[in-house]
């Protein structure tokens, strides 16, 4: 690597994915900042030589840290505005939509009250979403008119605005799993099934990761996804039906692979950590 070219790691918490990825830019010789957005300020007459691989687990910090960062000329992996597409749920139905790539019938209803017309409109059952979020938390789903006025309710209490814009989706039948596909780059480099005992399959709920064989199908769709939202490094939820057919469910622009290493060989930190030192040098 060239002795101008600086790294950097941007993380409040130094979680699995972090340290690994810090690793391999050790094993690999290559000089790096911990940049942790709590303590960051850019300021107008900042400038950042730096690339940076936001790895930042708030929303708005790595949506915000990315931007001020870009704009004080560093180049930001994924950048804010991939971040910010991907962050949102209803962006980022809109980008696959736009795409013509396959995804769950979905609505979106700028009250509570509207809300009910979108749930009639897609039909129970149902999954209520919030725009922003992780982990499944907050993601309902909902069986029937009755059960929805309660959710409702509930909603229209929420303090912010924009917890009252409803994202209604479909709930897919589907097996007791969904599959993850991680994108660096523009290439596939697997994909896990990932099976809970719950309709939730988030490792973060007590998932379990197990190898997917990776097919064409499942690879040239998780690309297009992860494109879609202008995200390079990615990790792609596609959901398969009872017909086994295939949609994009979500696209996770700072993905956690830990489960997906646990079922694979594949040294996804040294992927990434590679992929970044060479956006540095282009």
């Amino acid at each position: 690597m060239n002795s101008d070219t600086r790294l950097a790691v941007l993380a409040s918490r130094v979680r699995f994915e972090e340290k690994q990825i810090m690793a391999a830019l050790d094993r690999r010789g290559v000089s790096f900042v911990h940049l942790d957005p709590r303590s960051l300020v850019v300021s107008d007459d900042t400038r950042q030589d730096l690339t940076v691989l936001n790895r930042e687990i708030g929303h708005y910090r790595a949506l915000y840290a990315a931007s001020a960062l870009e704009s004080a000329g560093a180049a930001v992996l994924n950048t804010a505005a991939a971040t910010h597409v991907s962050g949102d749920k209803w962006l980022t139905t809109s980008a696959l939509m736009a795409k013509g790539l396959p995804t769950p019938r979905t609505a979106l209803a700028m009250t509570p009250e509207a809300a009910h017309d979108a749930l009639d409109q897609i039909g129970y059952p149902a999954v209520v979403k919030p725009l922003v979020g992780s982990w499944g938390r907050l993601v309902t789903a909902i069986p029937d008119r009755a059960t929805a006025v309660g959710i409702l309710e509930h909603v229209a209490a929420l303090p912010s605005p924009q917890q009252h814009i409803v994202y209604v989706q479909e709930l897919v039948e589907k097996a007791d799993r969904d599959i993850r596909v991680l994108v660096v780059g523009g290439e596939a480099l697997g994909a896990t099934y990932r099976r809970g005992d719950e309709w939730r399959t988030n490792v973060a709920r007590g998932a379990v990761s197990v190898k997917c064989d990776l097919t064409n199908v499942h690879a040239k769709l998780a690309v297009a996804a992860a494109e879609a939202v202008g995200a390079e490094i990615a990790g792609v939820d596609l959901l398969e039906d009872a017909d086994g057919h295939l949609t994009v469910l979500e696209v996770n622009d700072r993905v956690e692979f830990r489960g997906f290493q646990d079922a694979h060989e594949i040294d996804v930190a040294d992927v990434i950590a590679s992929y970044a030192i060479a956006r540095a040098e282009a």
